[in-house]
């Protein structure tokens, strides 16, 4: 009766179970896991966003595939403030990122075409994928006391994926990536390009926790090329939307930008060489038009809700800093767990004992058994601590033994989660 691309495990996984039994036993959770910033303790300037909402344009509906220009002019001039001078025609309003990856997905690849997507990353991606009937092709981020993208990997999987009958046709990269925090530096961004033209790929680049950049930190400097330099918290990344040598699709949106998920609306900006840039335009026109989806009242909002982010982004930026503070301060206390490097987001990911070869590798081919899987950890420490944290597998870790939490998670809840790990894992 049902699709095969809806087949998915449906029953509760050992973490969500500990964690259901705790609350209805009616003891605490201490969730370092929150990723919703409306429930993190931000002060948010509720009379501008709710007055943004009450505009008399919000009463008329006046359908637009892109979006209203208005709206459209406002993104335009974020990304101004970046360095990046776009045309509002550039870009196109959607609800949400996972939106834009669905027009995205049926804009460039046929049903069993494939997308190259990080891995570890976000595992929305799989979902998306398969909701549009296309493969994932994974490609690694290697840790080598700093993450990178493994170029020749990812070149030696395109060249296995053109011998096969799975045509790769786009090319996902994060940055800042979803759980890892690192960023695409300029020598990575130079053999991307080179390979999507080489492979005729579009470049699909998500830049949602682009405003969020943490100082230089990690226990070893991350590998660069020679004169490229690193980023410091008050440095933003170079963004993907102003890259024209390729086909480039650019997300992002109210949710992170504005810690305002509940906005829902986000969007694309479309770069690459004229002709081809035009034909892509032309086609998700039409894909937009189909849906219609943005909401009047929130698109007529869009500008005031952008201004909004001048107050909230330097609070969630504090946070992070302070929590990343409080990690390595509690860490130095225990030689047995350690966090991997982390340039920028709203996530640090903690290495368990034994969860990395002798080379540092984050590979299962390379790492050594570690002593206990994540997953037995993260459900023990739920279960008998009421500390809530991610496995390292959700986000496609290919070895064992690894957490990740949440840095927006509110201060002395962090803490006291902190201490609990520190307290199972030394024992």
């Amino acid at each position: 009766m049902f699709a095969h691309r809806t087949e998915w495990p449906l029953d509760p996984n050992p973490l969500s179970r500990a964690v259901a039994r705790r609350r209805n036993q009616g003891l605490p959770v201490l969730d370092l896991t929150e990723s919703n910033p409306t429930r993190c303790g931000f002060n948010y300037d509720s009379k501008r966003i709710l007055g943004a909402l009450a505009k008399p344009t919000a009463l008329l509906y006046q359908p637009e595939a892109r979006g209203p220009l208005a709206a459209r002019e406002a993104v335009a001039g974020y990304y101004a403030e970046r360095g990046v001078l776009l045309d509002p025609g550039q870009i196109f309003l959607t609800a949400s990122t996972s939106e834009a990856y669905s027009y995205l997905f049926r804009l460039l690849a046929n049903p069993g075409d494939g997308v190259l997507v990080p891995r570890p990353s976000y595992p929305l991606f799989d979902f998306l994928a398969g909701l549009s009937d296309l493969e994932i092709i994974p490609y690694p981020l290697a840790y080598e006391g700093g993450w990178r993208i493994d170029l020749d990997e990812l070149a030696s999987r395109l060249a296995r994926a053109d011998r096969r009958s799975t045509r790769p046709r786009a090319l996902v990269v994060v940055h800042p990536n979803n759980p890892t925090g690192s960023l695409v530096h300029a020598s990575e961004r130079t053999g991307l390009m080179e390979l999507c033209h080489k492979h005729n790929l579009a470049l699909i680049a998500d830049e949602v926790f682009s405003d969020y950049i943490l100082p230089a930190n990690g226990p070893l400097a991350r590998s660069r090329a020679p004169g490229e330099p690193r980023l410091e918290a008050a440095q933003r990344p170079s963004s993907h939307a102003g890259l024209n040598e390729i086909l480039a699709f650019t997300l992002s949106g109210l949710s992170k930008v504005a810690a305002l998920p509940q906005m829902k609306l986000a969007w694309i900006v479309v770069n690459g060489p004229a002709g081809v840039r035009s034909r892509a335009i032309e086609r998700l026109e039409i894909i937009a038009d189909t849906y219609l989806s943005v909401s009047t009242p929130i698109a007529a909002a869009l500008p005031e809700l952008l201004e909004t982010r001048r107050a909230v982004q330097p609070q969630i930026s504090t946070r992070l800093k302070e929590n990343l503070t409080e990690l390595d301060r509690q860490l130095n206390s225990s030689a047995r767990l350690t966090r991997l490097e982390v340039e920028g987001g709203w996530y640090a990911v903690l290495r368990l004992p034994g969860a990395v070869g002798p080379e540092g590798r984050i590979d299962r081919g390379d790492a050594g058994s570690p002593e206990c899987s994540d997953d037995d950890f993260v459900s023990a420490l739920a279960r008998e601590e009421g500390v809530l944290v991610h496995p390292g597998h959700f986000y496609e870790f290919t070895s064992d033994g690894h957490l990740v939490l949440s840095l927006i998670t509110p201060k002395p809840v962090f803490a006291e989660g902190l201490r609990s790990i520190l307290r199972r894992v030394d024992a």
